[in-house]
């Protein structure tokens, strides 16, 4: 580098740096704050966040009139940004949009943005009922808006997203039996509404059996011999995301059978010194009473055929 390049150099940055915020707000003055190619001057490929990623997603689809880009561009989420394109006073930040989509911006107003378009859609019906809301979790707490593909709508990422908050359920998801969620065989939405329902634990059934028994329509019955608590509610027996004992159970038999059925040979072998009888022999229930859910056969009275 010749003598005297350096110095020259850092002259024209130092110029470029003391003109650039007069040319972007020259620039942004009396822009049309509908045309995301306002937004762009700024919010470029430089952003620590890819928000430029949106024009790859559904929403900035401009052919479709039901996403509100095409009119209104980024206001259509972010609200008022008129003083947002305001150059700031010396020493002082930019004006955000009315909508910002983190802490400084109510939950609800947040929600309220995306609802205005999605709560059209059935499954959002019963939002404001939900966990989630009731707890303040905003639509962003979930899902990515500016991104190509929302781990929240991808099946292999979703547990990640559930379970930044759902730690027990994901300890649970770990133990030797369990539901195959992180073997990527289901996802939490199948069995789950996170957008909110009018049963417990947002479950996107009208009960936990009829849940349970879209996969295992096996154990739903009718039977000619019921076990009742069957009927009933299958986590009366049964951890609904992972158990340390076999068929997710919520204690090991016999001892899970003894909540309930004590008396006869039920407790001969525990507690007592009569261990040849041949009914506990292994002490499991389950040796002999197989058909635990019901039976159909005309002697299966006691679940044993």
């Amino acid at each position: 580098m010749k003598t005297g390049t350096a110095p020259r150099l850092r002259r024209h940055l130092l110029r470029a740096a003391l003109v650039l915020p007069w040319l972007v707000a020259a620039a942004t003055a009396g822009a049309d704050p509908t045309d995301p190619q306002t937004c762009e001057r700024c919010h470029d490929e430089t952003e620590d966040y890819p928000v430029l990623a949106i024009f790859q997603t559904p929403h900035a689809a401009v052919a479709d009139e039901r996403t509100g880009f095409a009119e209104r561009g980024c206001v259509s989420c972010h609200g008022d940004v008129e003083a947002h394109l305001q150059r700031p006073a010396r020493g002082e930040r930019r004006a955000p949009p009315e909508i910002t989509f983190d802490e400084h911006t109510d939950a609800e107003d947040q929600n309220r943005a995306c609802l205005d378009c999605h709560q059209q859609d059935a499954s959002r019906t019963h939002w404001e009922s939900g966990s989630h809301a009731f707890n303040e979790v905003t639509c962003v707490s979930c899902h990515e808006v500016h991104t190509k593909q929302d781990p929240s709508l991808h099946a292999g990422r979703q547990t990640e997203v559930c379970s930044d908050c759902h730690q027990r359920e994901v300890h649970q998801l770990s133990l030797p039996s369990r539901h195959p969620v992180r073997d990527g065989q289901m996802s939490c939405t199948d069995c789950h509404e996170p957008h909110g329902s009018t049963t417990r634990a947002d479950l996107n059934r009208p009960t936990l059996n009829q849940t349970c028994e879209e996969c295992h329509a096996g154990k739903r019955g009718p039977f000619l011999w019921e076990h009742n608590p069957v009927g009933e509610d299958c986590s009366t027996c049964h951890e609904p995301h992972g158990s340390p004992h076999d068929g997710m159970l919520q204690v090991r038999s016999p001892q899970l059978c003894q909540q309930c059925h004590m008396g006869t040979h039920s407790d001969t072998a525990f507690g007592r010194d009569d261990r040849d009888d041949f009914r506990v022999q292994g002490q499991d229930c389950m040796n002999c009473h197989k058909r635990v859910h019901g039976s159909n056969h005309p002697r299966g009275s006691f679940l044993e055929r």
